[in-house]
């Protein structure tokens, strides 16, 4: 016979109460990031997946507030599926029976190491950005150097299949480039390169992982949709000052808590994800930093000259700046219906806060 017992209800209530506190805080505690410094941040999980941390001996559960260091594992079970975050807006998507280490976590020297099984990335960017992740394998290693879409398979005792779909890589061994609509064998001995036939574009493309990689540029796209001018000005208020023009990368991490994750705020108007989606909410069109003034000696922003979606700052005619506003409105949407995606985006360039003219920027090799 099934036995039951009884247990007073305050201290189940109390128990009840300091656990959803713990929860809170924890959230708390992560969403307060909204700049990355470094790569690792664990964005999304499905099924069984586990962490070996550098310098422990055992496997861990792994969890949505983890940041991975380097030197860090992460393993899947068959049904299990990771979200890491790479580089502000591009992702690294592990799939089933897959174990991944992140070999350096900074944003300058970015490594990721697919040990086995199966990862994608996703790699937003323009035309005209460069990128730089590092990715090696058993028998290879290669840096993604553009904006696309990236699967690498991996058999440890047999080969690394690499399929690119979009974008562009440089293979580290012998300089090759690597565009779209190419697969690349690598061996022990050998290398081959052969575009991909129709019926392997559809298979990658049906796969499960790819078909949940996806669905989650789709949900990261509604996320940085749903960023309030209101939802910015408090997240960048911890911060003693707002200048993006200063730093190397060309967007934030922001984590958004109706969602329940991060998603990539670009400086400018005009990126999106290679899947299609667009971030419709960037800082250059949607947002002034507290304090902003075109006069009080900080950097100017670019100027809005142009009508549509290119989303100039504007002048502080109303006085936002000096009350601390932060709720600046974009100008209205541009009636292209790609959503401005259809053309060359111009880039800001990071070091004169000026735009860099539209044009494609060899990427350097690999070491």
């Amino acid at each position: 016979m099934k036995r039951t017992f009884g247990l007073p209800a305050l201290p189940i209530l109390s128990l009840a109460f300091v656990l959803c506190c713990s929860i809170v805080n924890l959230g708390q505690t992560r969403d307060k990031f909204v700049i990355s410094a470094k790569a690792g941040g664990i964005n999304a999980i499905t099924g069984g997946a586990s962490v070996h941390s550098k310098g422990e001996t055992d496997w861990q559960q792994l969890s949505i507030t983890d940041d991975l260091e380097a030197g860090d594992h992460v393993r899947t079970s068959y049904d299990g599926r990771v979200e890491i975050l790479l580089n502000p807006g591009s992702y690294l998507r592990v799939g089933g029976n897959s174990e991944v280490e992140l070999s350096d976590n900074t944003l300058a020297n970015l490594e990721v190491r697919l040990l086995r099984g199966t990862a994608i990335v996703e790699a937003t960017g323009a035309d005209g950005v460069e990128l730089n992740i590092s990715i090696s394998t058993p028998h290879t290693k290669l840096a993604i150097v553009r904006q696309g879409l990236y699967r690498l398979n991996v058999v440890p005792d047999d080969a690394t299949e690499l399929i690119v779909r979009k974008g562009r890589v440089i293979l580290s061994d012998s300089h090759t480039k690597v565009k779209g609509g190419n697969k690349v064998v690598f061996s022990a001995t050998t290398v081959s390169v052969a575009k991909l036939t129709k019926e392997e574009k559809k298979a990658a493309e049906a796969s499960d992982v790819d078909v949940w990689s996806k669905q989650r540029a789709e949900t990261l796209a509604k996320a940085n949709s749903r960023i309030t001018s209101r939802m910015m000005t408090s997240a960048f208020a911890s911060m003693n000052s707002f200048d993006p023009f200063r730093r190397t990368a060309l967007g934030f991490w922001f984590y958004n808590r109706g969602i329940g994750c991060y998603t990539f705020l670009p400086l400018f108007y005009g990126w999106g994800s290679p899947y299609g989606p667009g971030y419709s909410t960037s800082i250059y069109a949607n947002y002034v930093p507290p304090g902003w003034n075109p006069n009080n000696g900080n950097r100017n922003w670019p100027n809005n000259t142009s009508s549509g979606n290119s989303g100039g700052a504007p002048s502080n005619t109303s006085g936002s700046g000096s009350s601390g506003g932060g709720t600046y409105h974009p100008p209205a949407p541009s009636t292209d219906p790609s959503g401005g995606m259809g053309r060359t985006p111009r880039i800001v360039n990071p070091e004169t806060g000026g735009l860099m003219p539209r044009k494609n920027i060899e990427p350097s090799r690999p070491n």
